[in-house]
């Protein structure tokens, strides 16, 4: 599940329930749990859908396809298991949040599913940015805490997938005596894990723990910035972290045409949360990277060539809001941009799920490909040259 050197990883999202006729077109959570217009109501899980969905998105070159968590939605690792069973290529992103499995149980469970499915597995791990969504759970730590539970946690994984011997373990918040597995990754060393936070113990633990330090899609001056900075605080192993970039790519045939469709998406979704949001306020309100994406918005619609804003105001920041809006090849050569700043995977979906997957593979993820092959380095160590930027938003009639 690693890039070679000059390679780069598309990830997509996929859902457990067909978008309803509310939501169609602006989607703003695939796997419920958040702001979702159009699908208050609990649905279920629809099986065909998401073996659908996941072939849609091994047929569009997508390496793999993140699975999502809340407080109230299916459980990730059954919907992987499901899809992996009926997919011969397609990778696994499975989101798991700290605190509600056993760090050795967890571990063993996705080393199973990494075995079972040929090494297609990954987990995302998520601290949680909402106090009210962990509560529902029955967890009652605060934002610190969290974190600090998920430092030990991601340590803990790594040891139960690659000690040789049984070990015991004293922390904060948990404590083994001779725990051992005996089932490794079909992965070496072990399966990859990403990791997402925007706090300041979020940066500190995700530069000590992360094979992959997850960024929203900011503008490129921060990104370069969160980059250096992560390692930095990694010191010796800077070498080893890479990064994914989460944004929602806005196409059309042309410039113009993508603007168009940006504007009605952004009608569509403020209609859909109309009193669901505060301004100014995200929608997770212990989420740091959620307020950070808001700052950003705060300072203007449009940053770099076309970097979107607006659907991140109206959704207070509810997760990947922020937008590249162009033509496929735009998008691919903004994409190339963050990619020489270090970011080797990303993770990207639409507001029309289904269709801009199929579209993504058609044009953007081809022409992504094709230009980070003819990249001279490899962005490990940030060393890549900016493709040409592309043009300025046309003005608006």
């Amino acid at each position: 599940m690693t890039e070679p050197a000059n390679q780069v990883r598309i990830v997509g999202m996929i859902g457990v329930t067909r978008e309803g006729a509310e939501s169609s077109g602006a989607t703003l959570s695939v796997f419920g749990g958040g702001i979702n217009p159009g699908a208050e109501v609990p649905a279920g899980v629809d099986g065909d859908y998401i073996l659908e969905f996941a072939r849609v998105h091994e047929d569009a070159g997508f390496d793999m396809v993140l699975t999502g968590y809340s407080s109230s939605t299916p459980d990730g690792f059954e919907v992987a298991g499901y899809a992996a069973a009926h997919t011969t290529r397609l990778g696994y992103l499975i989101a798991h949040r700290p605190g509600f499995v056993a760090p050795t149980l967890a571990a063993r469970k996705a080393a199973t599913l990494d075995q079972l499915s040929g090494g297609r597995i990954a987990l995302h791990i998520i601290s949680g940015g909402s106090d009210a969504e962990q509560e529902r759970d029955g967890d009652f730590l605060d934002h610190d805490a969290r974190y600090r539970r998920t430092d030990e946690y991601m340590d803990l994984l790594r040891r139960t997938w690659t000690a040789k011997a049984p070990f015991d373990y004293e922390g904060e918040f948990y404590r083994l005596t001779g725990a051992s597995s005996q089932v490794r990754c079909r992965q070496r060393p072990h399966l990859p894990l990403f990791f997402g936070g925007a706090s300041d113990i979020a940066l500190d633990v995700g530069s000590r723990r992360a094979d992959v330090f997850a960024l929203w899609g900011e503008p490129r001056a921060a990104i370069r910035e969160r980059v250096a900075d992560i390692r930095s605080r990694a010191g010796e192993r800077a070498g080893d972290i890479r990064f994914s970039l989460s944004v929602r790519p806005i196409l059309g045939n042309t410039e113009e045409q993508a603007w168009r469709r940006a504007e009605d998406i952004l009608a569509r979704v403020r209609e859909a949360t109309r009193g669901m949001v505060i301004s100014g306020q995200p929608a997770r309100l212990q989420s740091v990277g959620s307020r950070r994406l808001l700052d950003f918005a705060a300072q203007g619609d449009l940053h770099d060539e076309r970097l979107w804003m607006p659907v991140a105001a109206a959704s207070g920041a509810a997760g990947s809001t922020t937008c590249l809006v162009g033509t496929a090849s735009q998008v691919a050569e903004s994409l190339l941009a963050y990619y020489d700043l270090g970011c080797t995977t990303f993770i990207i979906r639409g507001f029309d799920p289904l269709n801009d997957a199929r579209e993504y593979g058609r044009e953007l993820i081809p022409r992504l490909r094709e230009l980070v092959a003819g990249r001279k380095s490899n962005p490990v160590h940030g060393h890549g040259e900016y493709g040409a930027p592309a043009a300025p938003r046309p003005a608006k009639d």
